[in-house]
């Protein structure tokens, strides 16, 4: 029920001012900005202008529902969320052009909030009938999205804003460059941590931990040599303002044992590892990335990620973005990756693990990896092994994927990984094979594999600049392929065409392939053209925000709807394990909710307008990429990279015209089957 304000009728100029222009004002609050006129217009007719007095209740809808959604005119209004809360402050205070009471008056129940004013404030009241369209529209449902997790991290007592600075419990133990590994371990012993930080100047530090106590050891390195010596001289640092879980985030990504904490003007405040970040309510999952970091058998460390799908449904439930937990997940499968890599090396010890590089592709590659995601990877060889050489860790490779499908991650069926002498080169063919594509990028899959090695991330051997990535570092001298790339990303027909998502409610979505995969081509080819090496699609989006293909409201709304879908996609595959059911990117229609099922179909619209106006702009922008007929490849690529997949080692040793120029797949089958995004 509502208060007992006083409704405003015409009592002075101030007071019309008021009511006159009220189809104007509620145009300019979301989501009430997708009415057209004649529905503001009608909206304002019937609508109720009352002011309340400090206090005064404005709404209960606890006590029962209300046919009516509020608006703040004037003042600011206190609003409790939930029932069991209300002696409590308020979840938030709204100010003007705010909106409150949606919730009971769209579900039709008595589901909250309570508003009371904080002083004097003059609010509208509205036939919710009159608006309701305006949350079926897409910038209504991101309303209803945003505020429900909001409200879901309020639920769970969560801190919105927990820091570094928070996190920080012994001060930093500090040495001088010049002093000896003999003198950190006793410092280290003596105040019982894990590691000292090491003075390089006088805003620089380097790190010395356990670990690089016990490799300088074995190593032979002599117990009076200097600091400077051993010490890593770019470890991972945050500032104290940095989030908890960006922190942490950074530090799984660079699979350290710290980060250092520095303030603005380079002073050292203090380092955190894995363990520092338990206590963190915004980085739940911390323990159990150490565990898996630190498993010492095959078992264990399957056993220990069949816990992550749990955690990233905690994570989501605790309300952190979607994009994070998928980073988080994406990197927890990087150190899943590398512990296999550990733990079955020791049954062939003959094997050096140092002479390859593993490459991530796909979705992991652009830390993008969901419950869903097939392990694509490759490997990159050390210059001068020989096929033979190489072909002696193939059996490696075979029980490092045998190992990560046994704990849960899906293995690519379709040879997209170092198990296929396709995808295991030396540096030096990984680079003559990226020289070959650029060159002929409509023959055989030159284009595809161009999309798989431009996400390309390694993450075990060489961390460095890979000499395939330095090829493609040129990509924009070669307007061939960036016209195939283009036509990927902004195809002519469009693949976004909204009469190609199904209508009926009873139909399946492809989530990937039809909504998500598009924004990641878009992104890719944006990137590319600004010669930004960013990997994440919404860092790439951003990368090239403002650009002449790409505007700063057309990457700002991709980057939305990504986020968005991703989360759509997280949260449907954490219901389908909760229903003992295997992940996948298919989804009934029916089974979304009103306002998921409003973005989808909403958001598909947007995308294939910016992929029009990309393929218009390319026009005049770029005129030596203007579009002609798409060849097969363009085509395919649009759908998705298929897998460039071949069963044998390509002769020419770098040509992607392999085997003789068969084009069958791993599988035997010739065709090659859609990547993930």
């Amino acid at each position: 029920m509502t208060g007992s304000g006083h409704r405003i009728e015409d009592a002075g100029q101030r007071e019309e001012a008021l009511t006159t222009g009220l189809a104007e004002f509620l145009a300019g609050c979301p989501p009430l900005d997708a009415l057209s006129e004649e529905e503001l217009r009608r909206a304002a007719r019937t609508a109720t202008v009352e002011r309340y007095r400090a206090g005064e209740v404005i709404l209960d809808a606890f006590d029962a529902s209300s046919g009516q959604l509020f608006v703040v005119r004037e003042g600011r209004v206190n609003i409790w969320a939930h029932a069991d809360r209300l002696s409590e402050l308020p979840d938030e205070t709204a100010g003007p052009r705010s909106l409150f009471g949606y919730t009971a008056a769209l579900m039709g129940e008595a589901v909250g909030p309570l508003a009371a004013a904080l002083g004097e404030a003059v609010v509208v009241r509205l036939d919710a009938d009159l608006v309701a369209r305006a949350f079926s529209t897409r910038r209504g449902a991101e309303f209803l999205t945003r505020r429900v997790s909001a409200s879901t991290r309020q639920r769970a007592g969560i801190p919105l804003y927990t820091v570094v600075a928070d996190l920080i419990v012994n001060p930093p133990t500090i040495l001088e460059a010049t002093d000896s590994l003999r003198a950190a371990a006793q410092r280290m012993s003596e105040m019982g941590l894990g590691y000292c930080a090491v003075r390089l100047s006088p805003a620089s530090y380097g790190l010395v931990t356990d670990a690089t106590m016990r490799d300088a050891v074995a190593a032979g390195v002599a117990i009076d040599r200097p600091l400077a010596d051993v010490a890593d001289r770019h470890p991972s640092t945050v500032r104290p303002d940095t989030s908890a879980a960006e922190a942490l985030i950074r530090l799984l990504e660079s699979d350290a044992d710290l980060v250092l904490v520095t303030d603005a003007a380079g002073t050292l405040r203090g380092a955190l590892g894995p363990r520092d970040f338990v206590v963190s309510s915004t980085t739940a999952g911390a323990s159990l990335h150490e565990q898996i970091r630190r498993a010492d058998s095959v078992a264990d460390l399957q056993s220990r990620y069949r816990r992550v799908p749990a955690m990233l449904s905690d994570l989501l439930s605790r309300g952190l973005e979607p994009s994070r937990v998928i980073t988080v997940h994406s990197a927890i499968v990087d150190t899943v990756i590398r512990r296999a890599l550990d733990l079955v090396q020791r049954r062939f010890d003959d094997l050096d693990p140092d002479v390859f590089t593993w490459l991530s592709l796909g979705s992991n590659g652009r830390r993008e990896a969901v419950l869903s995601s097939d392990i694509d990877a490759a490997a990159s060889f050390t210059d001068g092994m020989s096929q033979a050489d190489i072909a002696r860790y193939l059996p490696l490779f075979s029980e490092v994927a045998a190992v990560l499908q046994a704990a849960g991650l899906r293995h690519d069926s379709h040879g997209t990984g170092p198990t296929n002498p396709t995808f295991a080169r030396t540096h030096a063919e990984w680079a003559a094979a990226g020289r070959e594509w650029l060159t002929h990028p409509t023959q055989d899959d030159a284009i595809i594999m161009t999309c798989m090695l431009v996400d390309a991330r390694p993450i075990h051997g060489d961390l460095g600049l890979t000499e395939v990535a330095t090829v493609f570092s040129g990509l924009r001298r070669h307007p061939d392929t960036m016209r195939l790339l283009l036509r990927t990303a902004a195809p002519r027909r469009g693949v976004m065409r909204r009469s190609a998502l199904p209508r009926r409610r009873d139909r399946e979505l492809d989530l990937k392939k039809q909504v998500l995969l598009p924004i990641v081509n878009i992104a890719r080819w944006a990137a590319l053209t600004v010669g930004d090496p960013a990997l994440p699609t919404r860092e790439r989006l951003g990368a090239a925000a403002g650009s002449e293909m790409l505007s700063t409201e057309d990457a700002a709304t991709l980057r939305d709807l990504f986020e968005i879908l991703q989360g759509i996609r997280l949260r449907h595959q954490v219901r389908q394990l909760d229903a003992h059911e295997p992940p996948t990117d298919t989804v009934q229609l029916a089974a979304l909710s009103t306002p998921d099922r409003t973005l989808v179909l909403e958001g598909a619209r947007d995308i294939a307008a910016i992929q029009r106006r990309m393929a218009n702009m390319a026009s005049f922008v770029l005129p030596e990429l203007s579009p002609g007929p798409a060849p097969a490849a363009a085509r395919q690529a649009a759908d998705g990279p298929r897998r460039a997949a071949r069963g044998s080692r390509p002769a020419a040793r770098g040509s992607p015209r392999a085997a003789g120029g068969s084009r069958e797949s791993a599988t035997g089958t010739g065709r090659s089957p859609d990547r993930a995004p």
